[in-house]
């Protein structure tokens, strides 16, 4: 069995307590369970997802000497993650739709939006034979199952905030199994990791608004209402009247 080094070096952000604890927690998964393992993990936004699972990323390849793959929904989400892996020093390399692998021996940790990792797996473009470690950033968007077949002997983690399916005909009892719930909304804020927030409500009108089959707002009805020109107005003069100035 793989040890963990349990030490925190001076290489990306200093985690706190329970992020640390998450940390042992799910280490203590990867060494127990099987290689297939899927395990979802909770913790509300503005937790530190993203710099926990760097984290993870980080000593996973240093203790289990395995590549890893990260998986998210939107090409800004993979940016972000992949400028996060960097601070950790992790070198990673974005598969995007532009991406050429024929350097793909020289990194151990990829960051990939489903489709396009979808098409160069059916393009068998990719080498997959050594990923250990799956991460799905966002894991509640169903989207992501779709490729899970090709990882049948990697562990993966899903991490998200809100362990809800965005698919209800999808659960996520049929994909991950084993849910690890992280701290809670009230007990961040009572530690102060989190500010108690202040809500502002203003009527806009959601009347225009419709359900597709999945249960959820369809996208073509969102974007006509959140895109047009009144509502955009009402978003900048919110802002400035309750926002502007203040840190975010």
């Amino acid at each position: 069995m793989a040890e963990l080094d349990t030490s925190i070096k001076k290489v990306g952000k200093e985690l706190y307590g329970y992020q640390k604890d998450a940390l042992q927690e799910i280490f203590r998964r990867f060494e127990d369970a099987p290689q297939d393992y899927h395990l979802l993990y909770q913790l509300p936004t503005g937790g530190g997802k993203t710099v926990i699972f760097s984290e993870i990323v980080r000593r996973y390849l240093e203790t289990f000497k395995k590549k890893v793959l990260v998986l998210t929904h939107r090409i800004e989400l993979s940016k972000q993650t992949s400028k996060m892996l960097n601070e950790f020093g992790v070198k990673n390399k974005i598969i995007n739709s532009t991406a050429k692998l024929d350097d793909q021996d020289e990194y151990s940790c990829f960051v990939a939006m489903v489709e396009t990792l979808k098409n160069r797996l059916n393009d068998e473009k990719l080498d997959i034979s050594d990923i250990g470690l799956v991460i799905v950033d966002e894991a509640h968007y169903n989207s992501f199952t779709k490729i899970f077949k090709f990882f049948d002997k990697s562990f993966i983690l899903g991490v998200t905030a809100t362990p809800l399916s965005s698919n209800v005909k999808l659960p996520m009892y049929e994909n991950y199994q084993e849910l690890f719930v992280g701290e809670t909304i009230q007990h961040l804020i009572d530690n102060h990791y989190l500010s108690t927030a202040n809500l502002y409500s203003y009527n806009v009108g959601l009347t225009s608004l419709e359900v597709g089959a999945n249960g959820d707002y369809t996208v073509k009805s969102s974007e006509d209402l959140y895109t047009n020109t009144d509502m955009l107005s009402k978003l900048v003069s919110a802002y400035e009247e309750t926002a502007k100035g203040k840190k975010r």
